[in-house]
């Protein structure tokens, strides 16, 4: 039996027991070839203890069955996910004349696998085949997960179909992994097609493969085609699992059916299924981001019942969904709990306060957060600059914002359309315009792409600002360009025609947003209908006013 595998680099490999074919081989003669940087202190520790290990093990037993405790030291290597260490130890094996074995091989080839190294994976496999080895179901699943994790799932396929093709016999876990890859990259219709397809390949589905599709059905908002799909689970006596209920918890979520999330977290705790603490953090999250802190809190109690132990992505849910209904002091004060559990802030915990203190106009205590953030050895990220330069700029701390930039810069953490929108923005409002365009110009020449959104400040400030031609320029040269503009960039110009009593071009303005594929709202016709009422146009208005009702924009 044999079949061509895949090419990767140069060689096409044909599995064959007799095949008796040179391919390139890793070096292993290299000494260290595949360990870590030694800044890596914990890998580097891992691999001196095996290698004392290794080296103990040669004075007692320097036979050739030394290859079997070889085989146990790798395999608990790769179950701890040391896969560079477990490569190095190989590399030792075979410097110390002990023969690798198919066991062994096939732990060195799934260590490649993990770490993306396909090329390397290959090679093992040709010598895998050299050595008479015949490549099995473990070797297969393997290589299909290598190029799944390296993003190949195409590959992946073709792979399949040649290895099934020639007779080669996969297993669920095979299954489960091609299906995961494909909805991982986002091909969840491949991937039922594939979970209908497995039967007639005999191979039963199981709970791994169908909870994974789920979660894709969710991701992709078909929630319904996800129960559909859980209901299948059940009539074929496939019981789901926590990670099933969490999937559909997490697509109810996502849909804000908040009662039904509810309502299956309950039916969960009926059949004895316990949440874990991706199920607890997907509804607390969810309550926060709704703006209901208090029914978060209320899960948050049912998982300290449930013997479940907080994460840091639980506190900083909880932390956000405070500051979303001002109750400032309640996500101080679960903010510095964290300090009293085992749980350690993150840049991602510093970065919602800081976020959440902004927004409420304490700069202050951002700023000393901000500066704790370094006594704790935890790096500032762009999130936590924006969040504290938008913060400032909102204050009317400039003079701050130019020593923040300054730091940026000098921590080499460079500036981002997010950033410099939020300066243009405080420097039209302080009618600095003069230096906002000045900034603009700065913006371009650093090859920041702008987006709609700093436009839109840009068009309003020279509006606001009494540069209207200005604002017409840089509105039409974008026009011309092919920027699509969304309702608010045309709000924004329309508001600033009407200011300067270009009622006509303003009303042009809005009967031409449809040919740009943007259909006016109750806003649009409201700030024409105010700007036409108190320049006694009123016959305009009542015909804006019969457009609205119309088109069912409600006038109040």
């Amino acid at each position: 039996m044999s079949f061509s595998v895949l090419n990767h680099g140069a060689a096409s490999i044909t599995l064959s027991p007799s095949n008796n074919l040179c391919f390139p081989i890793p070096n292993f003669n290299r000494p260290r070839f595949y360990s870590q940087p030694h800044s890596n202190s914990q890998l580097h520790h891992n691999f001196v203890v095996a290698d004392s290990s290794f080296n103990g093990m040669l004075d007692i037993n320097p036979t050739p069955s030394s290859v079997f405790e070889v085989g146990k030291m790798l395999g608990s290597l790769v179950r701890n996910k040391q896969f560079h260490t477990a490569i190095s130890l190989s590399h030792q094996m075979e410097l110390n004349g002990i023969q690798p074995n198919f066991v062994t091989l096939n732990i060195l080839l799934n260590c490649f696998c993990h770490l993306s190294q396909l090329n390397f994976a290959f090679s093992v496999l040709a010598k895998i085949i050299k050595l008479g080895y015949q490549p099995n179901t473990v070797t297969l699943t393997a290589l299909m997960k290598g190029m799944c994790l390296s993003g190949q799932i195409k590959k992946a396929l073709d792979f399949h179909d040649d290895v099934i093709s020639k007779g080669f016999q996969l297993d669920q876990i095979s299954y489960g992994i091609l299906i995961d890859g494909l909805c991982k990259k986002g091909e969840t219709t491949a991937a039922l097609e594939l979970l209908r397809r497995i039967e007639s390949l005999m191979v039963e589905p199981n709970v791994v493969m169908y909870s994974a599709v789920i979660h894709s059905l969710c991701k992709d908002k078909l929630v319904s085609d996800a129960f559909h799909l859980y209901s299948e689970m059940i009539v074929k006596k496939i019981y789901p699992d926590v990670v099933t209920y969490t999937n559909l918890i997490y697509g109810l979520c996502k849909e804000g059916e908040m009662r039904k999330a509810i309502a299956l977290l309950n039916e969960m705790l009926l059949k004895n299924i316990s949440p874990n603490i991706v199920t607890f953090n997907t509804l607390i999250g969810a309550f926060s981001r709704e703006g209901e802190a208090r029914k978060a809190r209320n899960v948050f109690a049912i998982m300290i019942k449930q013997g479940v132990k907080p994460n840091v992505v639980t506190y900083n849910s909880l932390i956000d969904g405070y500051f979303l209904v001002k109750e400032v002091n309640r996500a101080t004060y679960v903010f510095n709990t964290i300090a009293r559990t085992e749980v350690k802030p993150t840049v991602i915990s510093y970065n919602v306060m800081i976020n959440g203190l902004c927004k409420n106009k304490m700069v202050d205590e951002a700023m000393n957060l901000f500066k704790e953030m370094y006594l704790k050895n935890i790096s500032p990220d762009i999130v936590t600059y924006n969040s504290l330069i938008d913060g400032l700029c909102k204050s009317g701390r400039i003079s701050d914002v130019w020593d923040l930039l300054d730091e940026m810069h000098d921590r080499g953490q460079p500036a981002d359309v997010v950033t410099y929108t939020s300066i243009l923005d405080a420097l039209f409002k302080n009618h600095q315009v003069d230096k906002a365009i000045e900034l603009l110009a700065k913006i371009k020449d650093q090859g920041i792409q702008l987006n709609m959104y700093t436009y839109t400040i840009l068009v309003n400030g020279l509006c606001k600002n009494g540069r209207i031609k200005d604002a017409l320029e840089v509105y039409r040269d974008l026009l011309i360009k092919g920027y699509h503009f969304d309702v608010r960039m045309h709000i924004v110009m329309i508001d600033g025609l009407c200011k300067e009593g270009l009622f006509d071009e303003a009303l042009s303005l809005m009967s031409k947003m449809e040919d740009n594929s943007c259909t006016p709202n109750a806003v649009t016709y409201k700030t024409l209908i105010r700007a036409l009422s108190k320049n006694d146009k009123n016959e305009k208005v009542v015909k804006l006013h019969r457009e609205m009702i119309a088109r069912g924009l409600s006038s109040e």
